[in-house]
């Protein structure tokens, strides 16, 4: 076996096609590393028109007469964009200030012009508006943004305050609940505004900011999900479950100001590697093990093979042992060429920041070095790849057509998206023991739950078993059964 092994190595190492397609492979993680490397990461998005659209909106303006009812409300809107944009233009270079401008000044530019030209003019409040907008964008000029914090922080003082007042006045359960509900989600602005002022976060979109939106985010949907009066359904238990996890990570981000979610670099490239170059290693894969049978059959050099004295069935286990030794290959190859492209791209510094996962099991985050994160998430992926590789080696096998073995394998792992989220969409229980839903184990991992109620992990690698028995079994017994002379 192990001779037959070997020449099979051999055979397949001799092939140029291998080599073509390595290097391939090869070439396409030079490009999608530049393109993270070169592409637009700026942390924000300039609110500023172009020249031409501007032109637009002036000559849209002009044709205009405020004191036409009909035209009253589009010029309001129309005055309005064009002063937002002036003023943003003003400090395109700091992105805080944008973060201000578009938040807090811009409803008071619509709300003066509404004054202003609109149905009830009010010149008293035009100048009262004007007044605070004045005071706003002195506190940019003096570039205090803390003003802002401290007014947010202010603002949900109060408002737990108020709250807390309204508490006492009342003994009614459901307003009491509906005030408590309001108390914590009052709590989370005067959370947020405390990190970003001991944290020194200045406004903008920045990973940091970003963390404090999530963190606001997945914190309310907690609040709603856990004041529900009934029992949570299998997908509002995944829903929440997320909200667990995005708020940990938020927390841990803000207090460590690591940025864990950064992808432009090689540990977040590594930490996505099976997403972002799956369907690399599944085209050679699929492309070894529909060649290995088939090949030899169509050539009729399979003849030399079976006239040896070894049985069949070792024959054919030893090209399919042969097959997984290449999985394995191909796997560490290609994880080599990625670290040593990114490496030279982004550095390796970022190897040293640990991947954060939300244990559900027990409720903590867990740092995980990047090579073991990298090895958990192999082992999750390969029921897939080892499946996929059987379905071209047994379609090779049976059909003598590499080209049919290849295409099949591929447009299975290509529609596999699909047909996992018809099965969820429609929630059809009984295909929960389809392949497609049991072959990726990642979805078990740290205590998840999995895509479909009733499923655990004992059950899907089951499955995935049954269906390479399946693959195998009347691959071995049609080549076993197949007549020499006709090969």
């Amino acid at each position: 076996m192990n001779k037959l092994i070997k020449n099979e190595l051999i055979k397949i190492f001799k092939k140029k096609t291998i080599y073509i397609t390595m290097i391939i492979v090869f070439l396409l993680i030079i490009f999608m590393n530049c393109m993270f490397k070169f592409a637009n990461n700026s942390n924000y998005s300039v609110y500023i028109y172009s020249e031409n659209y501007i032109s637009s909106l002036e000559e849209e303006l002009s044709k205009l007469n405020p004191e036409k009812s009909s035209d009253v409300t589009l010029y309001i809107n129309i005055k309005s964009e064009l002063e937002l944009n002036e003023l943003m233009n003003k400090y395109k270079d700091s992105e805080w200030k944008l973060s201000i401008i578009n938040e807090r000044i811009s409803p008071f530019i619509t709300e003066k012009n509404t004054y202003k030209y609109g149905a009830e003019k009010n010149e008293e409040q035009v100048q009262k508006i004007s007044n605070e907008m004045d005071s706003l964008i002195a506190k940019l000029e003096q570039n205090d943004w803390k003003y802002f914090a401290s007014q947010d922080l202010e603002n949900a003082n109060s408002t737990i305050e108020e709250l807390e007042r309204q508490k006492q006045q009342t003994e009614d359960t459901e307003i009491l609940k509906s005030l408590d509900i309001e108390i914590e989600n009052a709590q989370i602005d005067k959370e947020i505004a405390l990190y970003r002022l001991e944290k020194n976060i200045p406004y903008g979109t920045d990973y940091l900011n970003r963390a404090l939106t999530n963190l606001k985010t997945a914190s309310s949907s907690i609040i709603e999900y856990e004041n529900q009066n009934k029992e949570l359904e299998y997908e509002e238990k995944k829903e929440y479950n997320d909200a667990l996890e995005v708020k940990a990570e938020s927390k841990y981000i803000l207090d460590t100001g690591i940025d864990i979610n950064k992808t432009d670099s090689l540990k977040g490239i590594l930490q996505n590697f099976y997403s972002q170059f799956g369907i690399f290693l599944i085209v050679v894969i699929v492309m070894i093990a529909g060649t290995i049978v088939s090949e030899e059959s169509n050539k009729g050099t399979i003849k030399l093979l079976l006239v040896k004295p070894y049985t069949r069935n070792k024959i054919l286990l030893s090209k399919f042992i042969t097959t997984l030794i290449m999985i394995a290959f191909v796997i560490i190859t290609t994880i080599i060429m990625q670290i040593l492209v990114g490496g030279i791209l982004f550095g390796f510094e970022s190897l040293e920041v640990p991947v954060i996962a939300y244990n559900f099991s027990t409720n903590v985050l867990e740092e995980i070095n990047i090579f073991m994160y990298l090895g958990i998430q192999t082992l999750t992926q390969l029921p897939m790849i080892i499946l996929l590789g059987t379905l071209a080696f047994a379609i090779s096998t049976i059909f003598s057509n590499s080209a049919l073995a290849i295409t099949i394998s591929l447009l299975g792992y290509m529609s596999t998206s699909i047909i996992n989220q018809l099965i969820i969409g429609y929630n059809l229980s009984y295909m929960k023991y389809f392949v497609t839903m049991n072959w990726d184990l990642s979805q078990y991992l740290f205590g998840n739950l999995p895509s479909m109620q009733g499923m655990n992990i004992t059950m899907s690698i089951i499955t995935c078993i049954i269906y390479l028995l399946v693959m195998l079994i009347p691959t071995f017994i049609i080549f076993k059964k197949r007549n020499i002379k006709n090969i």
